[in-house]
């Protein structure tokens, strides 16, 4: 019996989801929500390689979409933390029909707080919404907090920090670094030299979205397959490599759809950059992504990157900074948590109800 509850291979999954068609929603939907975060986020990578003209936007896409599949495919064999903190940041309880059930609700919420935001011109992170909407899910199973695992929890708001502040300091001392280094150095030559250490920044940017976004939703895609499987919880278990390949796949189609509008919003509109600048931006939020996927603290690329780059803007003058980008930031850590929670909550009270 146990051999059976504890099968989670890709065979099982196949035949998982063709007898159950909540474990197929949850599945549709959130390989759905891997698509749309590797087509919106993944060119924050890519922005300042792009506008620097260090490489064009159609390569610049491809080479992000094969560094986000192994971003995601290396970092979750190396180590799953992140996906870990995902799947351990709640209970659903005993009833694992009723805990795929709330699983199915939060996705969908994401999807309607995502629409939702849009409409009314309101910034949104799938990262925060995914947090959100399994914490509004738990709630609503359990009718309070017991069902959340602060100890877990308090791993987000590390990475609140994490992905402003350090972020910011990070892309301060690295440009600050390079500029010191470069300053005696003959401004052509080092401008070849950065064209191409930009594409390396990138490359590794590309890597590093890959492997925090990625493992948040293999750690709920997981959670669904283990719930089907009649098991209450993924602690201790590993993540099978199919689950791996299939996850950063899709995250790696949706990445080559595209994303022109976002480069250009994330690398010129904020602030102006040169190539040192760039390649500064990029090894900085990297490096902070490194540190946050290794401890497991679950952060939103998006908000890394801007902040990294406010803090080689920085570097010359403060009012290089666009404080548009940092307000969009506070509202959106304002508004996703207690909105897509709270359409989570309903939408889980409901589905529980219908089903």
């Amino acid at each position: 019996m146990r051999e059976k509850l504890m099968d989670f291979s890709f065979a099982a999954f196949l035949t998982g989801i063709t007898s159950s068609p909540v474990l197929l929603i949850t599945a549709l939907l959130t390989l759905g929500v891997i698509f749309v975060n590797g087509w919106t986020d993944a060119p924050n990578a890519i922005a300042t390689c792009v506008t620097t003209r260090c490489m064009g936007v159609r390569s610049a896409i491809w080479m992000s979409a094969i560094f986000n599949f192994l971003g995601v495919f290396v970092m979750t064999q190396i180590n799953s933390s992140v996906a870990s903190t995902i799947s351990d940041m709640v209970d659903f309880g005993g009833n694992t029909h009723e805990a795929l059930i709330a699983l199915c609700a939060a996705l969908f919420s994401i999807v309607v707080y995502s629409v939702g935001a849009s409409y009314f011109g309101i910034p949104t992170s799938e990262s925060h919404s995914l947090i959100a909407g399994l914490t509004g899910a738990a709630i609503a199973m359990h009718n309070g907090l017991g069902g959340v695992n602060m100890a877990e929890w308090a791993k987000v708001l590390y990475g609140l920090v994490l992905s402003l502040l350090l972020g910011f300091a990070t892309g301060w001392v690295v440009c600050k670094l390079v500029t010191i280094f470069c300053q005696a150095l003959d401004r052509r030559k080092t401008n070849r030299f950065f064209q191409w250490a930009q594409i390396f920044g990138a490359a590794a940017m590309s890597f590093m979205h890959g492997a925090q976004d990625g493992q948040k939703f293999i750690g709920v895609l997981f959670l669904g397959i283990a719930f089907s499987n009649g098991q209450s919880s993924v602690t201790g278990m590993t993540i099978p490599i199919w689950l791996m390949l299939l996850c950063s796949i899709i995250m790696a189609a949706g990445t080559s759809v595209g994303g022109e509008k976002i480069i250009k919003s994330v690398g010129m509109d904020m602030v102006k950059l040169e190539k040192y600048q760039g390649f500064s931006a990029d090894i900085a939020a990297a490096l902070c992504l490194l540190y946050s996927s290794l401890g497991g603290i679950p952060v939103s690329t998006t908000h890394t990157k801007t902040s990294a780059i406010m803090g080689v803007g920085a570097v010359r003058r403060l009012s290089a900074i666009n404080l548009s980008v940092v307000k969009e930031m506070m509202l959106t850590w304002i508004f996703t948590f207690p909105g897509c929670g709270l359409i989570s909550f309903l939408m889980a009270k409901l589905f529980i109800a219908i089903f």
